[in-house]
C-alpha cells in the first residue's frame, strides 16, 4: 500500500503548539502517512519560534518559507507564492491546517487550486466579528475544506447551519488541550526545571498574568491606554506579570504606554515556562484564543479582553468571562471574578489528551478519490 503523503503547515506560535500532538501521532503510524512540516514564516522571531519546537519535542521543519511582505495581504500573498511552489515540488494527498492564521488561509487556497484535499483542524468557531482578520480567515478556510476537525459543540453547530455535509465533520476533541496536558505532566514531573520566572513567582506568591497582541487591542491609541489603565487599577491590588508580544512592545513605545510598579513586563516566554506562570496565577487577563481553553481546562479564572469569543464553551463552563475593553468593565469584571469562589472543570468530552489519535485515525479512514 503506498503512504499517505500529509502536508501540515505551521506559522505562528499556536499553530506549533496544535501541530505537536498530531506530528506524535503520524510518527507512530509511519508505515501508513508520509508528512513533511512546512514553517511559513509567519512568526519571524526566535522567541516566537525555535524555543518553541525544541521544547514541544517537534523536528525542525523540513522547510521554511522564503516569503516577504510587510501588510497582511502582502504577507498572505508571499505565502501563497512559496507555498505553492512546495506543493508542486513535493505534491501531498492531503494538506492539514490548523486554526485560523494567515497561514492557514494563504496555504488553504494554494491547496483547493492545486485540487489537493484539504483538512481544517479546530474548523467550525465563530466570534461573529467581521471585523476580526481571525474569522475571515476561519471562515474562508472552512467554506473550502474537505474535512473538519471540531473542538466542541458549537463548531460542528455552525459547520451545519454553513451547508457542509455532516459525514465530514467530526467532533474529536481539542489538540491544544492534548498538548496542554502532555506538557503540564512534563512539568510535574521535573524537579529540576529552573525558569528565570520562578523568582519573580515565588517572591509575589499571588499575582495575575496579562497576555496582550490582537490588533484591534494594541494597534489603537485609545483601545490600548484604556486596557492599561484598567490593568493599571488591578496591579495596585494583585501584583501582575505581563509577557509582552513584539507587536505589543513595539506599540507600547510608539504609545508611550506607562505601567505602574506592580506590573512586572516581561519578554515572550518559552511554552513550558508560560504553563509554569499561568497554572498558579489567581487570574488571567487575555485577548488569546488558545489560553480562554487552556485555562478552562485547568480551573484558572479567565478574563477575556475582547468583546466576542469563538470558543463558547469556556464561557460555559464558568471559568471564562467576555469582558470587552471597556476600562471600568474590565475592573469590575476582575473584581468580580475575584470574589468569586474559583470552579472546577470537571470534564468537557473529548478535552482528554487523545484528540489527535481520533484525528489520525479519521484521516487513515477518509475517502481520497
Amino acid at each position: 500500500m503506498n503512504k499517505l503523503s500529509i502536508t501540515l503547515v505551521v506559522g505562528a506560535r499556536p499553530n506549533f503548539m496544535k501541530m505537536a500532538p498530531i506530528i506524535r501521532e503520524l510518527e507512530k503510524l509511519d508505515k501508513i502517512f508520509n508528512y513533511r512540516l512546512i514553517h511559513t514564516g509567519q512568526h519571524r522571531s526566535i522567541k516566537m519560534n525555535e524555543v518553541f519546537f525544541n521544547e514541544l519535542g517537534m523536528p525542525p521543519p523540513h522547510l521554511y518559507l522564503k516569503s516577504k511582505g510587510e501588510t497582511s495581504v502582502e504577507k498572505i500573498a508571499g505565502i501563497m507564492e512559496e507555498f505553492e511552489k512546495e506543493c508542486l515540488n513535493n505534491f501531498p494527498d492531503i494538506v492539514l491546517v490548523v486554526g485560523d492564521v494567515n497561514s492557514t488561509l494563504a496555504c488553504s487556497i494554494v491547496s483547493k487550486k492545486l485540487n489537493i484535499k484539504l483538512v481544517h483542524i479546530e474548523a467550525g468557531l465563530r466570534s461573529g466579528d467581521s471585523q476580526m482578520p481571525e474569522e475571515i480567515n476561519r471562515i474562508i478556510t472552512d467554506s473550502i475544506s474537505d474535512l473538519f476537525f471540531v473542538t466542541e459543540p458549537s463548531g460542528v453547530d455552525n459547520l451545519i447551519n454553513e451547508g457542509h455535509n455532516l459525514n465530514r465533520i467530526h467532533y474529536v476533541g481539542n489538540v491544544m488541550i492534548d498538548n496542554l496536558f502532555y506538557q503540564k505532566e512534563k512539568l510535574d514531573n521535573s524537579r529540576d526545571i529552573y525558569f528565570s520566572t520562578s523568582k519573580l513567582k515565588n517572591k509575589l506568591k499571588k499575582y495575575a498574568v496579562v497576555t496582550l497582541h490582537r490588533p484591534s487591542n494594541v494597534d489603537n491609541i485609545d483601545v490600548f491606554s484604556g486596557i492599561i489603565q484598567a490593568i493599571n487599577q488591578i496591579s495596585l491590588s494583585l501584583p501582575v506579570i505581563f509577557p509582552v508580544h513584539p507587536r505589543t512592545r513595539k506599540n507600547i513605545n510608539k504609545f508611550n504606554i506607562k505601567f505602574n510598579d506592580n506590573i512586572f513586563l516581561i519578554e515572550p516566554l518559552s511554552y513550558l515556562e508560560f504553563l509554569n506562570l499561568w497554572k498558579d496565577a489567581e487570574i488571567v487577563l487575555t485577548d488569546s484564543g488558545g489560553l480562554q481553553e487552556e485555562t478552562t481546562a485547568l480551573s484558572v479564572p479567565c478574563n477575556t479582553i475582547r468583546n466576542n469569543t469563538e470558543r463558547p464553551i469556556t464561557v460555559s463552563e464558568g471559568t471564562n468571562t467576555v469582558v470587552g475593553t471597556d476600562p471600568t468593565n474590565i475592573l469590575n469584571a476582575f473584581k468580580e471574578t475575584i470574589n468569586k469562589k474559583r470552579l472546577k472543570v470537571t470534564s468537557i468530552k473529548f478535552w482528554d489528551g487523545d484528540a489527535a489519535a481520533r484525528i489520525v485515525e479519521q484521516l487513515k479512514n477518509f475517502n481520497y478519490e
